[in-house]
């Protein structure tokens, strides 16, 4: 995609280097020179935002780790008060700085997951996971999926209530599986419940997969670089026209965006650090006492919500599995040859609705599962699947799309010209 490499190396050690180690070329053709659709909105800008998300995880978790204590041994003899729970309120009153680090981590996991689904709704409506780009999608959902069990792993550190009972419940539900289920579970936990060598593994689990989302976002990011970016037109780069160099067009860009993300990120930090977690995780964590209505993160809201949508219990292991694992065979499901919902005004409004679906389960998820609530819960998730399994598959027949434009060029240049959709299709 990027075509024959334009680097001049500019003294002679870079030329010695070149012959040798071509890094700097590397990221001149990846980063400068890289041909971009010139016509990316600010919805673009997040894969940028995400990677400073995750070198933000990197770093401050490192920190933490050198004085987290990873034992669920009381920290005073007699008391239910775990070593865990206390190492992570020595991190933020006894630790130089510790209160920072430790809110950047915990304010940075949610900021995370808010710039992942922006990402993957944006990806969404504009058709990326269509053809050339099925590969750079299906990466993307794993990188989702460790993020997820990362993020899980890491809710159960500090070690308080809803941490524990959380992980009590979650890593239940893999009893659910027949035949396995219960050998499974119990090699999850290194025990028969949840105990010292549960925490134990997910400490070390959770240090480790940060680095392992790193290397599937360079492979995310070199799978990009093989069709290139797609854009909000969903027609591809004809030819040069149709692009810009990524520096200093883009980069300018993302950095603009990444400002702006900063100072949410910041205002939580240094104003409301514990606004996104649960008042319950600040209490140590005791077996005897299960807190009266068990909810993980808010990122893990609308799946937990169609988990209980489900009355059968393997059922709604299946279907909070399912739901993601949907997200895979996606580019085959979606029969439509446009890939941008710009031009599809049926298609743009069963996404809205698919949108409001997401959120309603975030929503449910976080209350009782009775009444009313599981109603709407069990509706969103009927929604959620018929989305996917339904309504895109058959779009793609019976939907007439809009006008697209001809190239990314005329429409940067010349909005008003257009032809039919299907001339543009790939």
């Amino acid at each position: 995609m990027s075509g024959p490499s334009n680097y001049q190396p500019g003294s002679a050690f870079e030329k010695w280097l070149d012959t040798r180690l071509p890094i700097i070329r590397l990221g001149y053709d990846s980063i400068v020179d890289f041909p971009t659709p010139k016509n990316l909105n600010y919805w673009y800008t997040f894969g940028g935002i995400l990677t400073f998300c995750l070198a933000v995880q990197i770093v401050t978790g490192i920190v933490l780790a050198m004085h987290y204590v990873a034992s669920a041994q009381p920290f005073i003899e007699g008391s239910n008060i775990s070593q865990a729970f206390a190492s992570v309120q020595r991190i933020q009153r006894d630790v130089s700085y510790g209160w920072l680090i430790q809110s950047l981590h915990t304010v940075g996991a949610s900021m995370f997951f808010i710039a992942v689904y922006i990402h993957m709704f944006r990806g969404l409506y504009y058709g990326s996971y269509k053809a050339p780009r099925e590969i750079l999608w299906a990466i993307g959902v794993v990188i989702f999926l460790l993020m997820m069990a990362t993020a899980f792993m890491g809710y159960v550190l500090p070690w308080g209530q809803m941490s524990f009972h959380g992980a009590a419940v979650i890593t239940n539900l893999i009893g659910a599986f027949p035949v396995v289920g219960d050998a499974l579970r119990t090699w999850i936990w290194g025990d028969f419940a949840v105990s010292n060598a549960t925490l134990n593994r997910f400490f070390s689990l959770h240090y480790l997969m940060p680095f392992v989302i790193a290397a599937m976002v360079g492979m995310h990011i070199w799978a990009l670089h093989v069709p290139g970016n797609n854009n909000p037109t969903g027609v591809e780069v004809k030819s040069k026209a149709d692009t810009v160099p990524f520096h200093p067009f883009y980069t300018v860009k993302d950095a603009f965006a990444l400002a702006l993300f900063m100072i949410l990120f910041a205002a939580f930090v240094f104003f409301m650090p514990d606004a996104l977690g649960h008042p319950d995780n600040y209490i140590p964590a005791n077996a005897l006492s299960t807190p009266t209505h068990i909810v993980p993160e808010w990122y893990f809201l609308p799946f937990y919500a169609i988990l209980r949508a489900i009355p059968d219990k393997l059922g709604g292991v299946i279907a909070m599995f399912g739901s993601i694992m949907v997200l895979f065979a996606l580019p085959w499901l979606d029969t439509s040859r446009v890939k941008s919902m710009r031009y599809r005004p049926l298609a743009r409004q069963f996404f809205l609705l698919f949108v409001v679906a997401c959120l309603t389960l975030g929503y449910v998820g976080a209350q009782p599962a009775e009444g009313l609530f599981l109603i709407i819960a069990q509706i969103a998730t009927a929604y959620y699947f018929l989305f996917f399994l339904a309504i895109l598959p058959i779009l793609g027949i019976v939907e007439r799309p809009g006008n697209a434009p001809a190239s990314i060029s005329e429409a940067v240049l010349k909005p008003g010209a257009a032809r039919p959709a299907h001339a543009a299709a790939e």
